[in-house]
């Protein structure tokens, strides 16, 4: 009968998951790489995940989860439509070194999924939760359209502007620094909300 680790062991064998795809990329994963992080036997990991792929879909959830977190906080602090829809977006950026972590993940397993099905099936469901969440905040700052895809294209908009960030920061930190993309990304929040409204 297959008997699943305590909880502190089922986290260390977590942490040693999303540590090993941050720091060395997608070809850094293996069960030997994550069993010598964790500091346990190759047999453990198969046991817990019972694969790479299961690792990957590991991480990404894991990644799911954090931004869902903060983008809940984000909500939850904020009054003003636009505030709300800036501060969730703006915790999808890499503006310090623990999200910088997170889009290495991100980035490591969308290359994955590229020719994997069952990971690609994983990043559109967290993908479309996310536009589904950015496109009723964006709706919340010009309330009044009755056709919900006007919404959802400018949702779009402003996610591919994130995404873009968020990748070519990590590639180019010098360039897209934080302040930069904050500022970018306030641009389009406004350009998109005027864009709206005017649409009334």
């Amino acid at each position: 009968m297959r008997t699943e680790p305590d909880a502190e062991t089922a986290a260390r064998l977590s942490a040693a998951v999303w540590d090993v795809l941050a720091e060395r990329g997608i070809e850094g994963v293996s069960v030997r790489a994550v069993a010598d992080v964790a500091q346990c036997t190759t047999g453990l990991i198969m046991h817990h995940f019972g694969s790479r792929a299961a690792m990957l879909v590991h991480a990404r959830r894991l990644m799911f989860g954090r931004t869902t977190e903060r983008a809940n906080a984000a909500e939850a602090g904020r009054v003003e439509p636009v505030e709300r829809l800036t501060g969730v977006l703006e915790g999808a950026l890499p503006l310090d070194n623990e999200r910088a972590a997170e889009v290495r993940v991100w980035l490591g397993f969308a290359a994955a999924a590229v020719g994997d099905a069952q990971l690609a099936a994983v990043h559109a469901e967290g993908n479309r939760d996310w536009v589904g969440r950015i496109t009723r905040l964006v709706a919340a700052c010009a309330p009044g359209i009755d056709d919900e895809a006007r919404y959802q294209v400018a949702a779009l908009r402003l996610v591919a502007l994130t995404d873009g960030l968020a990748t070519l920061s990590v590639l180019d930190p010098a360039t897209y620094t934080p302040g930069k993309q904050v500022a970018a990304l306030a641009g389009a929040v406004a350009g998109a909300v005027r864009d709206l409204e005017e649409e009334r």
